[in-house]
């Protein structure tokens, strides 16, 4: 039974999970040990579970105009096989409703890790495709969704479940979903960090109730206090990456290394240009995606 339900986060010691690399051209990623397979189209991807982990399914999916990544994780021990998308993109969700019935699943939540303000969410337009699927997104982010969740939370699929962590800075609404501790969950564990932490970068903190001092806090204490070997996948890459962890973070960010009044300094000196979709796409992603499907009804 899908359930959401509260829990205390909590650490585990380690164990061995193989990492990805991509497979250039496409959008999507492949482990080391199925490289020599021949996708069917760009439109598919391949799992990426140990055989510790061979309850979770695992699609790590691409949008080129937005880099934005949408993670799809799926339990497959259980006969409904029950799904959920982070972070989908409005452009590309005919793409991941494609895979998830080739790969015979059934979505039930679609999620986001915040409101973005580079693209529009995909979650309207899936709750309009897929009855039943219900959209989820953090009560601080001020945002409609079916389910509005807090730090500490878990959203359970199957027999698999995320751990909800407040990692306010970007945005005030900010979470990171990590998957759940525990022998039965995927082991290492696997963080899914929004615009918090990028691979060797972070989210801008200048706009939409940013703060560079909360968002050194919010990665220092809910994510570097992750077990080292914990896979980070951010919401967005702009320079080929498609995976990182904690300890390579913690020891080459550029940014996330420094004390924290060098880190607020060097975020003060961005000088970053506005973003080009934030018109649009914040006041879309406050209604979950569904402006355009509202203002036709």
């Amino acid at each position: 039974m899908i359930q959401l339900r509260l829990v205390k986060p909590s650490l585990l010691a380690p164990n061995v999970f193989s990492n990805f690399s991509p497979k250039p051209g496409t959008g999507f990623f492949l482990p080391p040990l199925i490289a020599k397979c021949k996708p069917k189209s760009q439109m598919s991807s391949y799992s990426t579970s140990s055989s510790s982990s061979s309850k979770l399914l695992f699609r790590q999916l691409f949008e080129k105009e937005s880099s934005t990544y949408t993670y799809l994780l799926a339990d497959i021990s259980q006969p409904d096989r029950p799904a959920l998308l982070i972070d989908p993109v409005d452009k590309t969700v005919d793409r991941d409703l494609n895979v998830i019935k080739e790969l015979g699943l059934k979505l039930v939540y679609a999620m986001n890790t915040h409101v973005h303000a580079d693209h529009v969410t995909g979650t309207g337009l899936i709750k309009s495709k897929v009855p039943g699927v219900k959209s989820i997104i953090s009560k601080e982010s001020g945002s409609k969704a079916d389910l509005h969740v807090e730090h500490g939370d878990k959203v359970s699929f199957g027999d698999l479940f995320l751990e909800v962590r407040a990692t306010p800075g970007h945005t005030l609404g900010c979470v990171t979903y990590v998957t759940g501790d525990g022998p039965d969950q995927p082991q290492p564990r696997m963080a899914f960090t929004g615009d918090a932490l990028l691979i060797r970068g972070c989210g801008r903190t200048d706009f939409q109730g940013g703060s560079s001092t909360q968002l050194y806090k919010s990665v220092h204490s809910q994510i570097f206090t992750l077990p080292k070997d914990t896979l980070l996948y951010p919401a967005h890459d702009y320079r080929g990456f498609t995976v990182s962890t904690v300890g390579e973070e913690m020891q080459y960010n550029p940014r996330l290394t420094k004390d924290e009044e060098t880190f607020k300094s060097i975020m003060e000196n961005l000088n970053l240009s506005y973003p080009k979709m934030m018109d649009v796409a914040v006041p879309a992603n406050m209604v979950c995606g569904m402006q355009d499907l509202h203002s036709k009804a």
